[in-house]
């Protein structure tokens, strides 16, 4: 029997003048990429980068696929990654040359496990991904500290945590690459799109090209060459101006867009704080020294059939509320890849027992009222 979804998991939204942009571009005739949208959306986020530039991109997946190609793998190359996030957070690396060693997560923020990392790292290894889980920051401090000494590069995988900070240190700007998300369930939302951060000159540069399908058009355009001309391997990962558009409009926002997210965050933590307590569920944990995004608000329920019991209880109600990744050390092609069951535990635990809830900028205080009635309502006991 189907049932009737009366609040979604997400509702992507237009917040602000998403609609003026988009008849801009189409007043222009310009759609193709590269035009005043993108370089208008590309100045607001690198503003937010503390000296690290932007690049729109087509997807996370293809920002995480440039900074591969920029890395130029060769074989027998590794790249440790954690095994509690999205797929193209090793594919994006496994595609292009190197193989994924798959590192377990903390249990308070499910970020990557700093202090299990330096186990990891072998003669083979050549960067280290992070991802940056619910916006809350990973321990960067610690994870720039092994890529410095031993050489190794920094990729922050930063699809949920655009505009938060990590110790006043903006998230995707540390490293030597990030990777951002605008799709459809993210913060800021473009259906699909993404963008490629690089601190150095010389890699913005070579991420340029990459984006060009490995040609150097950039600097053509700039009119430092007399004709473009294939330099380097790449890709074509540069998204249209409709999309950039969207993106520029939405980040226009973010303000608004994080305020009312926060509120939304906040208000689940104090009003499920004491069901969380009485049934031994765990909420979603932020250290005191980052700020987050607020992407998403979890349970961390007492077991699997506690969580299936709750998600089913909302279910009935017309709430969809869903558990998150399948741990990558496990899925079919982690154990293709080297991974083994029971390599990361805590993965394989959090990923049980993980509920997320909806919440969404326009998500309605009757809304989440209602959600958080039906939760308080469910009884976890025998």
């Amino acid at each position: 029997m189907t049932r009737s979804i009366r609040i979604p998991f997400n509702r992507a939204s237009f917040v602000g003048r998403e609609l003026d942009y988009l008849d801009e571009v189409r007043a222009s005739g310009d759609y193709a990429g590269n035009g005043d949208m993108t370089r208008r959306a590309e100045e607001i986020l690198t503003a937010s980068l503390d000296g690290a530039t932007a690049l729109l991109t087509t997807s996370c997946t293809s920002a995480l696929e440039m900074s591969a190609l920029a890395l130029n793998f060769s074989a027998g190359d590794e790249v440790i990654v954690p095994s509690y996030t999205f797929v193209s957070t090793a594919s994006a690396f496994s595609a292009h040359g190197a193989r994924p060693v798959f590192a377990d997560v903390r249990a308070d923020t499910l970020n990557i496990d700093e202090r299990h990392v330096d186990g990891l790292i072998s003669a083979r290894t050549r960067a280290i991904v992070v991802t940056h889980y619910a916006g809350v920051g990973c321990e960067m401090d610690a994870i720039l500290a092994l890529g410095e000494r031993h050489g190794l590069a920094i990729i922050e995988d930063n699809a949920h945590g655009l505009f938060g900070t990590y110790r006043d240190r903006p998230l995707g700007g540390m490293g030597d690459y990030g990777a951002l998300s605008f799709h459809a369930t993210k913060n800021f939302s473009s259906g699909q799109g993404g963008a490629v951060i690089a601190r150095e000159a010389s890699a913005v540069e070579r991420l340029r090209n990459i984006r060009e399908n490995g040609t150097n058009r950039a600097a053509f355009e700039r009119g430092d060459v007399d004709r473009y001309t294939w330099v380097a391997q790449g890709t074509n990962a540069l998204p249209s101006e409709l999309i950039a558009a969207v993106i520029c409009a939405q980040v226009e926002e973010r303000t608004s867009i994080q305020s009312r997210r926060q509120m939304l965050w906040e208000r689940y933590a104090e009003a499920l704080a004491p069901w969380a307590r009485e049934h031994g569920a765990t909420l979603a944990h932020v250290p005191a020294w980052c700020d987050p995004t607020y992407h998403l608000f979890h349970l961390l329920l007492p077991d699997e059939a506690t969580r299936e019991g709750l998600r089913e209880h909302l279910l009935a109600r017309g709430i969809l509320a869903v558990s998150h990744y399948v741990p990558l050390h496990s899925s079919p092609m982690g154990l293709a890849l080297g991974g083994r069951v029971g390599q990361c535990p805590v993965a394989d635990d959090v990923a049980s027992r993980v509920l997320r809830l909806p919440l969404f900028v326009t998500l309605s205080d009757a809304e989440q009222a209602e959600v958080i009635e039906a939760i308080t309502d469910f009884d976890a006991t025998p």
